[in-house]
């Protein structure tokens, strides 16, 4: 059902580290990403701002840029590698694969890569990044969520298994996934120790469906809707506040000003021992979507933001999720 997984991986990728999203309205979207999700401000230029997490001691975790013509889009989710030379292994093995790979420099980090994987998906790499101080007992900066450090992301892939297959060879590992008879639909796949760096759900793509971040109480989730609605984005809270299936985490998924979701969890549970085997989930179980509450509108399951200048590919079978609006329709049946 799921593919290898190697080990001894060519090069040592660490973490989910950074994303950068494309917006429309910079002074919008830093209103939302501070007030609502809680983050704060390490730098800003004329057309970017560089946010992190209360907890957070790199430079940036989420990276806003000013664009009008390209609102709507993310431009790379990030990882971190360990050491400077495992970006040398990187470059090497992209290039032997017939992948994009290329040096750029980026404001505030060290040497970085871009690359993309089999099916277009932007990535990021680097392994270092300017320090701030950690901000998690400077109580006269808390807002919102009280967001702590970036967690993970989640992607659409036209064909799971093949994109699970790629990540397995740089070494991710799968905590648990979803599959419906023998087809594997949904990959949760980590390297920090934890459950979750990367999801990989089946579904038109490359996309990126969300980004997370980890809040320090499950009030502070609570806290986030409230908030949310007294500035306007009651409607763009998504789905929850609920408890996952996968993960067992308390959550909720926000839509940002240019439509962009973001999800805001507790933590997780430990996954670095090699014994651990991956937990299956049948997708077809509405237990699986979520352990209480009902299931999440029809725009959570399909509308997703593209990564910039990519087109999309369909998967083989198009995803048929129990959506809320099903629900309610077998309900009144």
């Amino acid at each position: 059902m799921l593919p290898a997984v190697d080990l001894r991986p060519p090069f040592n990728i660490t973490r989910a580290s950074h994303i950068v999203l494309n917006v429309a309205d910079l002074e919008k979207s830093k209103h939302f990403y501070t007030n609502i999700v809680g983050l704060v401000v390490t730098s800003e230029t004329s057309d970017t701002v560089y946010l992190r997490g209360l907890s957070e001691a790199c430079h940036h975790s989420l990276v806003l840029v000013h664009s009008p013509d390209a609102a709507y889009t993310c431009k790379r989710i990030g990882f971190r590698v360990f050491l400077d030379e495992d970006l040398d292994a990187a470059y090497k093995f992209f290039k032997d694969e017939g992948l994009d790979a290329e040096w750029v420099d980026v404001a505030h980090q060290g040497r970085t890569l871009h690359v993309s994987d089999p099916f277009n998906t932007k990535l990021e790499l680097c392994a270092t990044m300017e320090t701030q101080p950690r901000l998690y007992l400077d109580k006269d900066k808390f807002k919102g969520a009280h967001a702590q450090r970036i967690d993970h992301f989640q992607i659409f892939s036209p064909n799971t298994y093949d994109s699970c297959a790629f990540y397995g060879r740089l070494g991710f590992r799968n905590s648990e996934y979803l599959a419906h008879a023998e087809k594997l639909l949904g990959a949760f796949m980590y390297r920090k120790g934890t459950c979750l760096d990367l999801a990989i759900v089946e579904n038109s793509g490359p996309c990126m469906h969300h980004f997370a971040y980890i809040v320090p109480e499950s009030h502070n989730i609570f806290t986030a809707c409230d908030i949310a609605g007294i500035h306007g984005y009651g409607q763009e809270v998504e789905r929850g506040p609920g408890r996952h299936g996968p993960g067992g985490m308390l959550f909720v998924y926000l839509r940002d000003p240019d439509g962009h979701r973001v999800e805001l969890c507790d933590g997780h549970y430990q996954t670095i021992d090699t014994e651990i085997e991956p937990v299956r989930w049948d997708a077809a179980t509405l237990s699986t979507n979520v352990r209480w509450g009902l299931p999440a509108e029809n725009r959570w399951y399909f509308e997703a933001t593209r990564f910039e200048g990519t087109p999309l590919a369909d998967p083989a079978v198009k995803p048929n999720p129990m959506t809320l609006e099903k629900y309610v329709q077998s309900q009144l049946a």
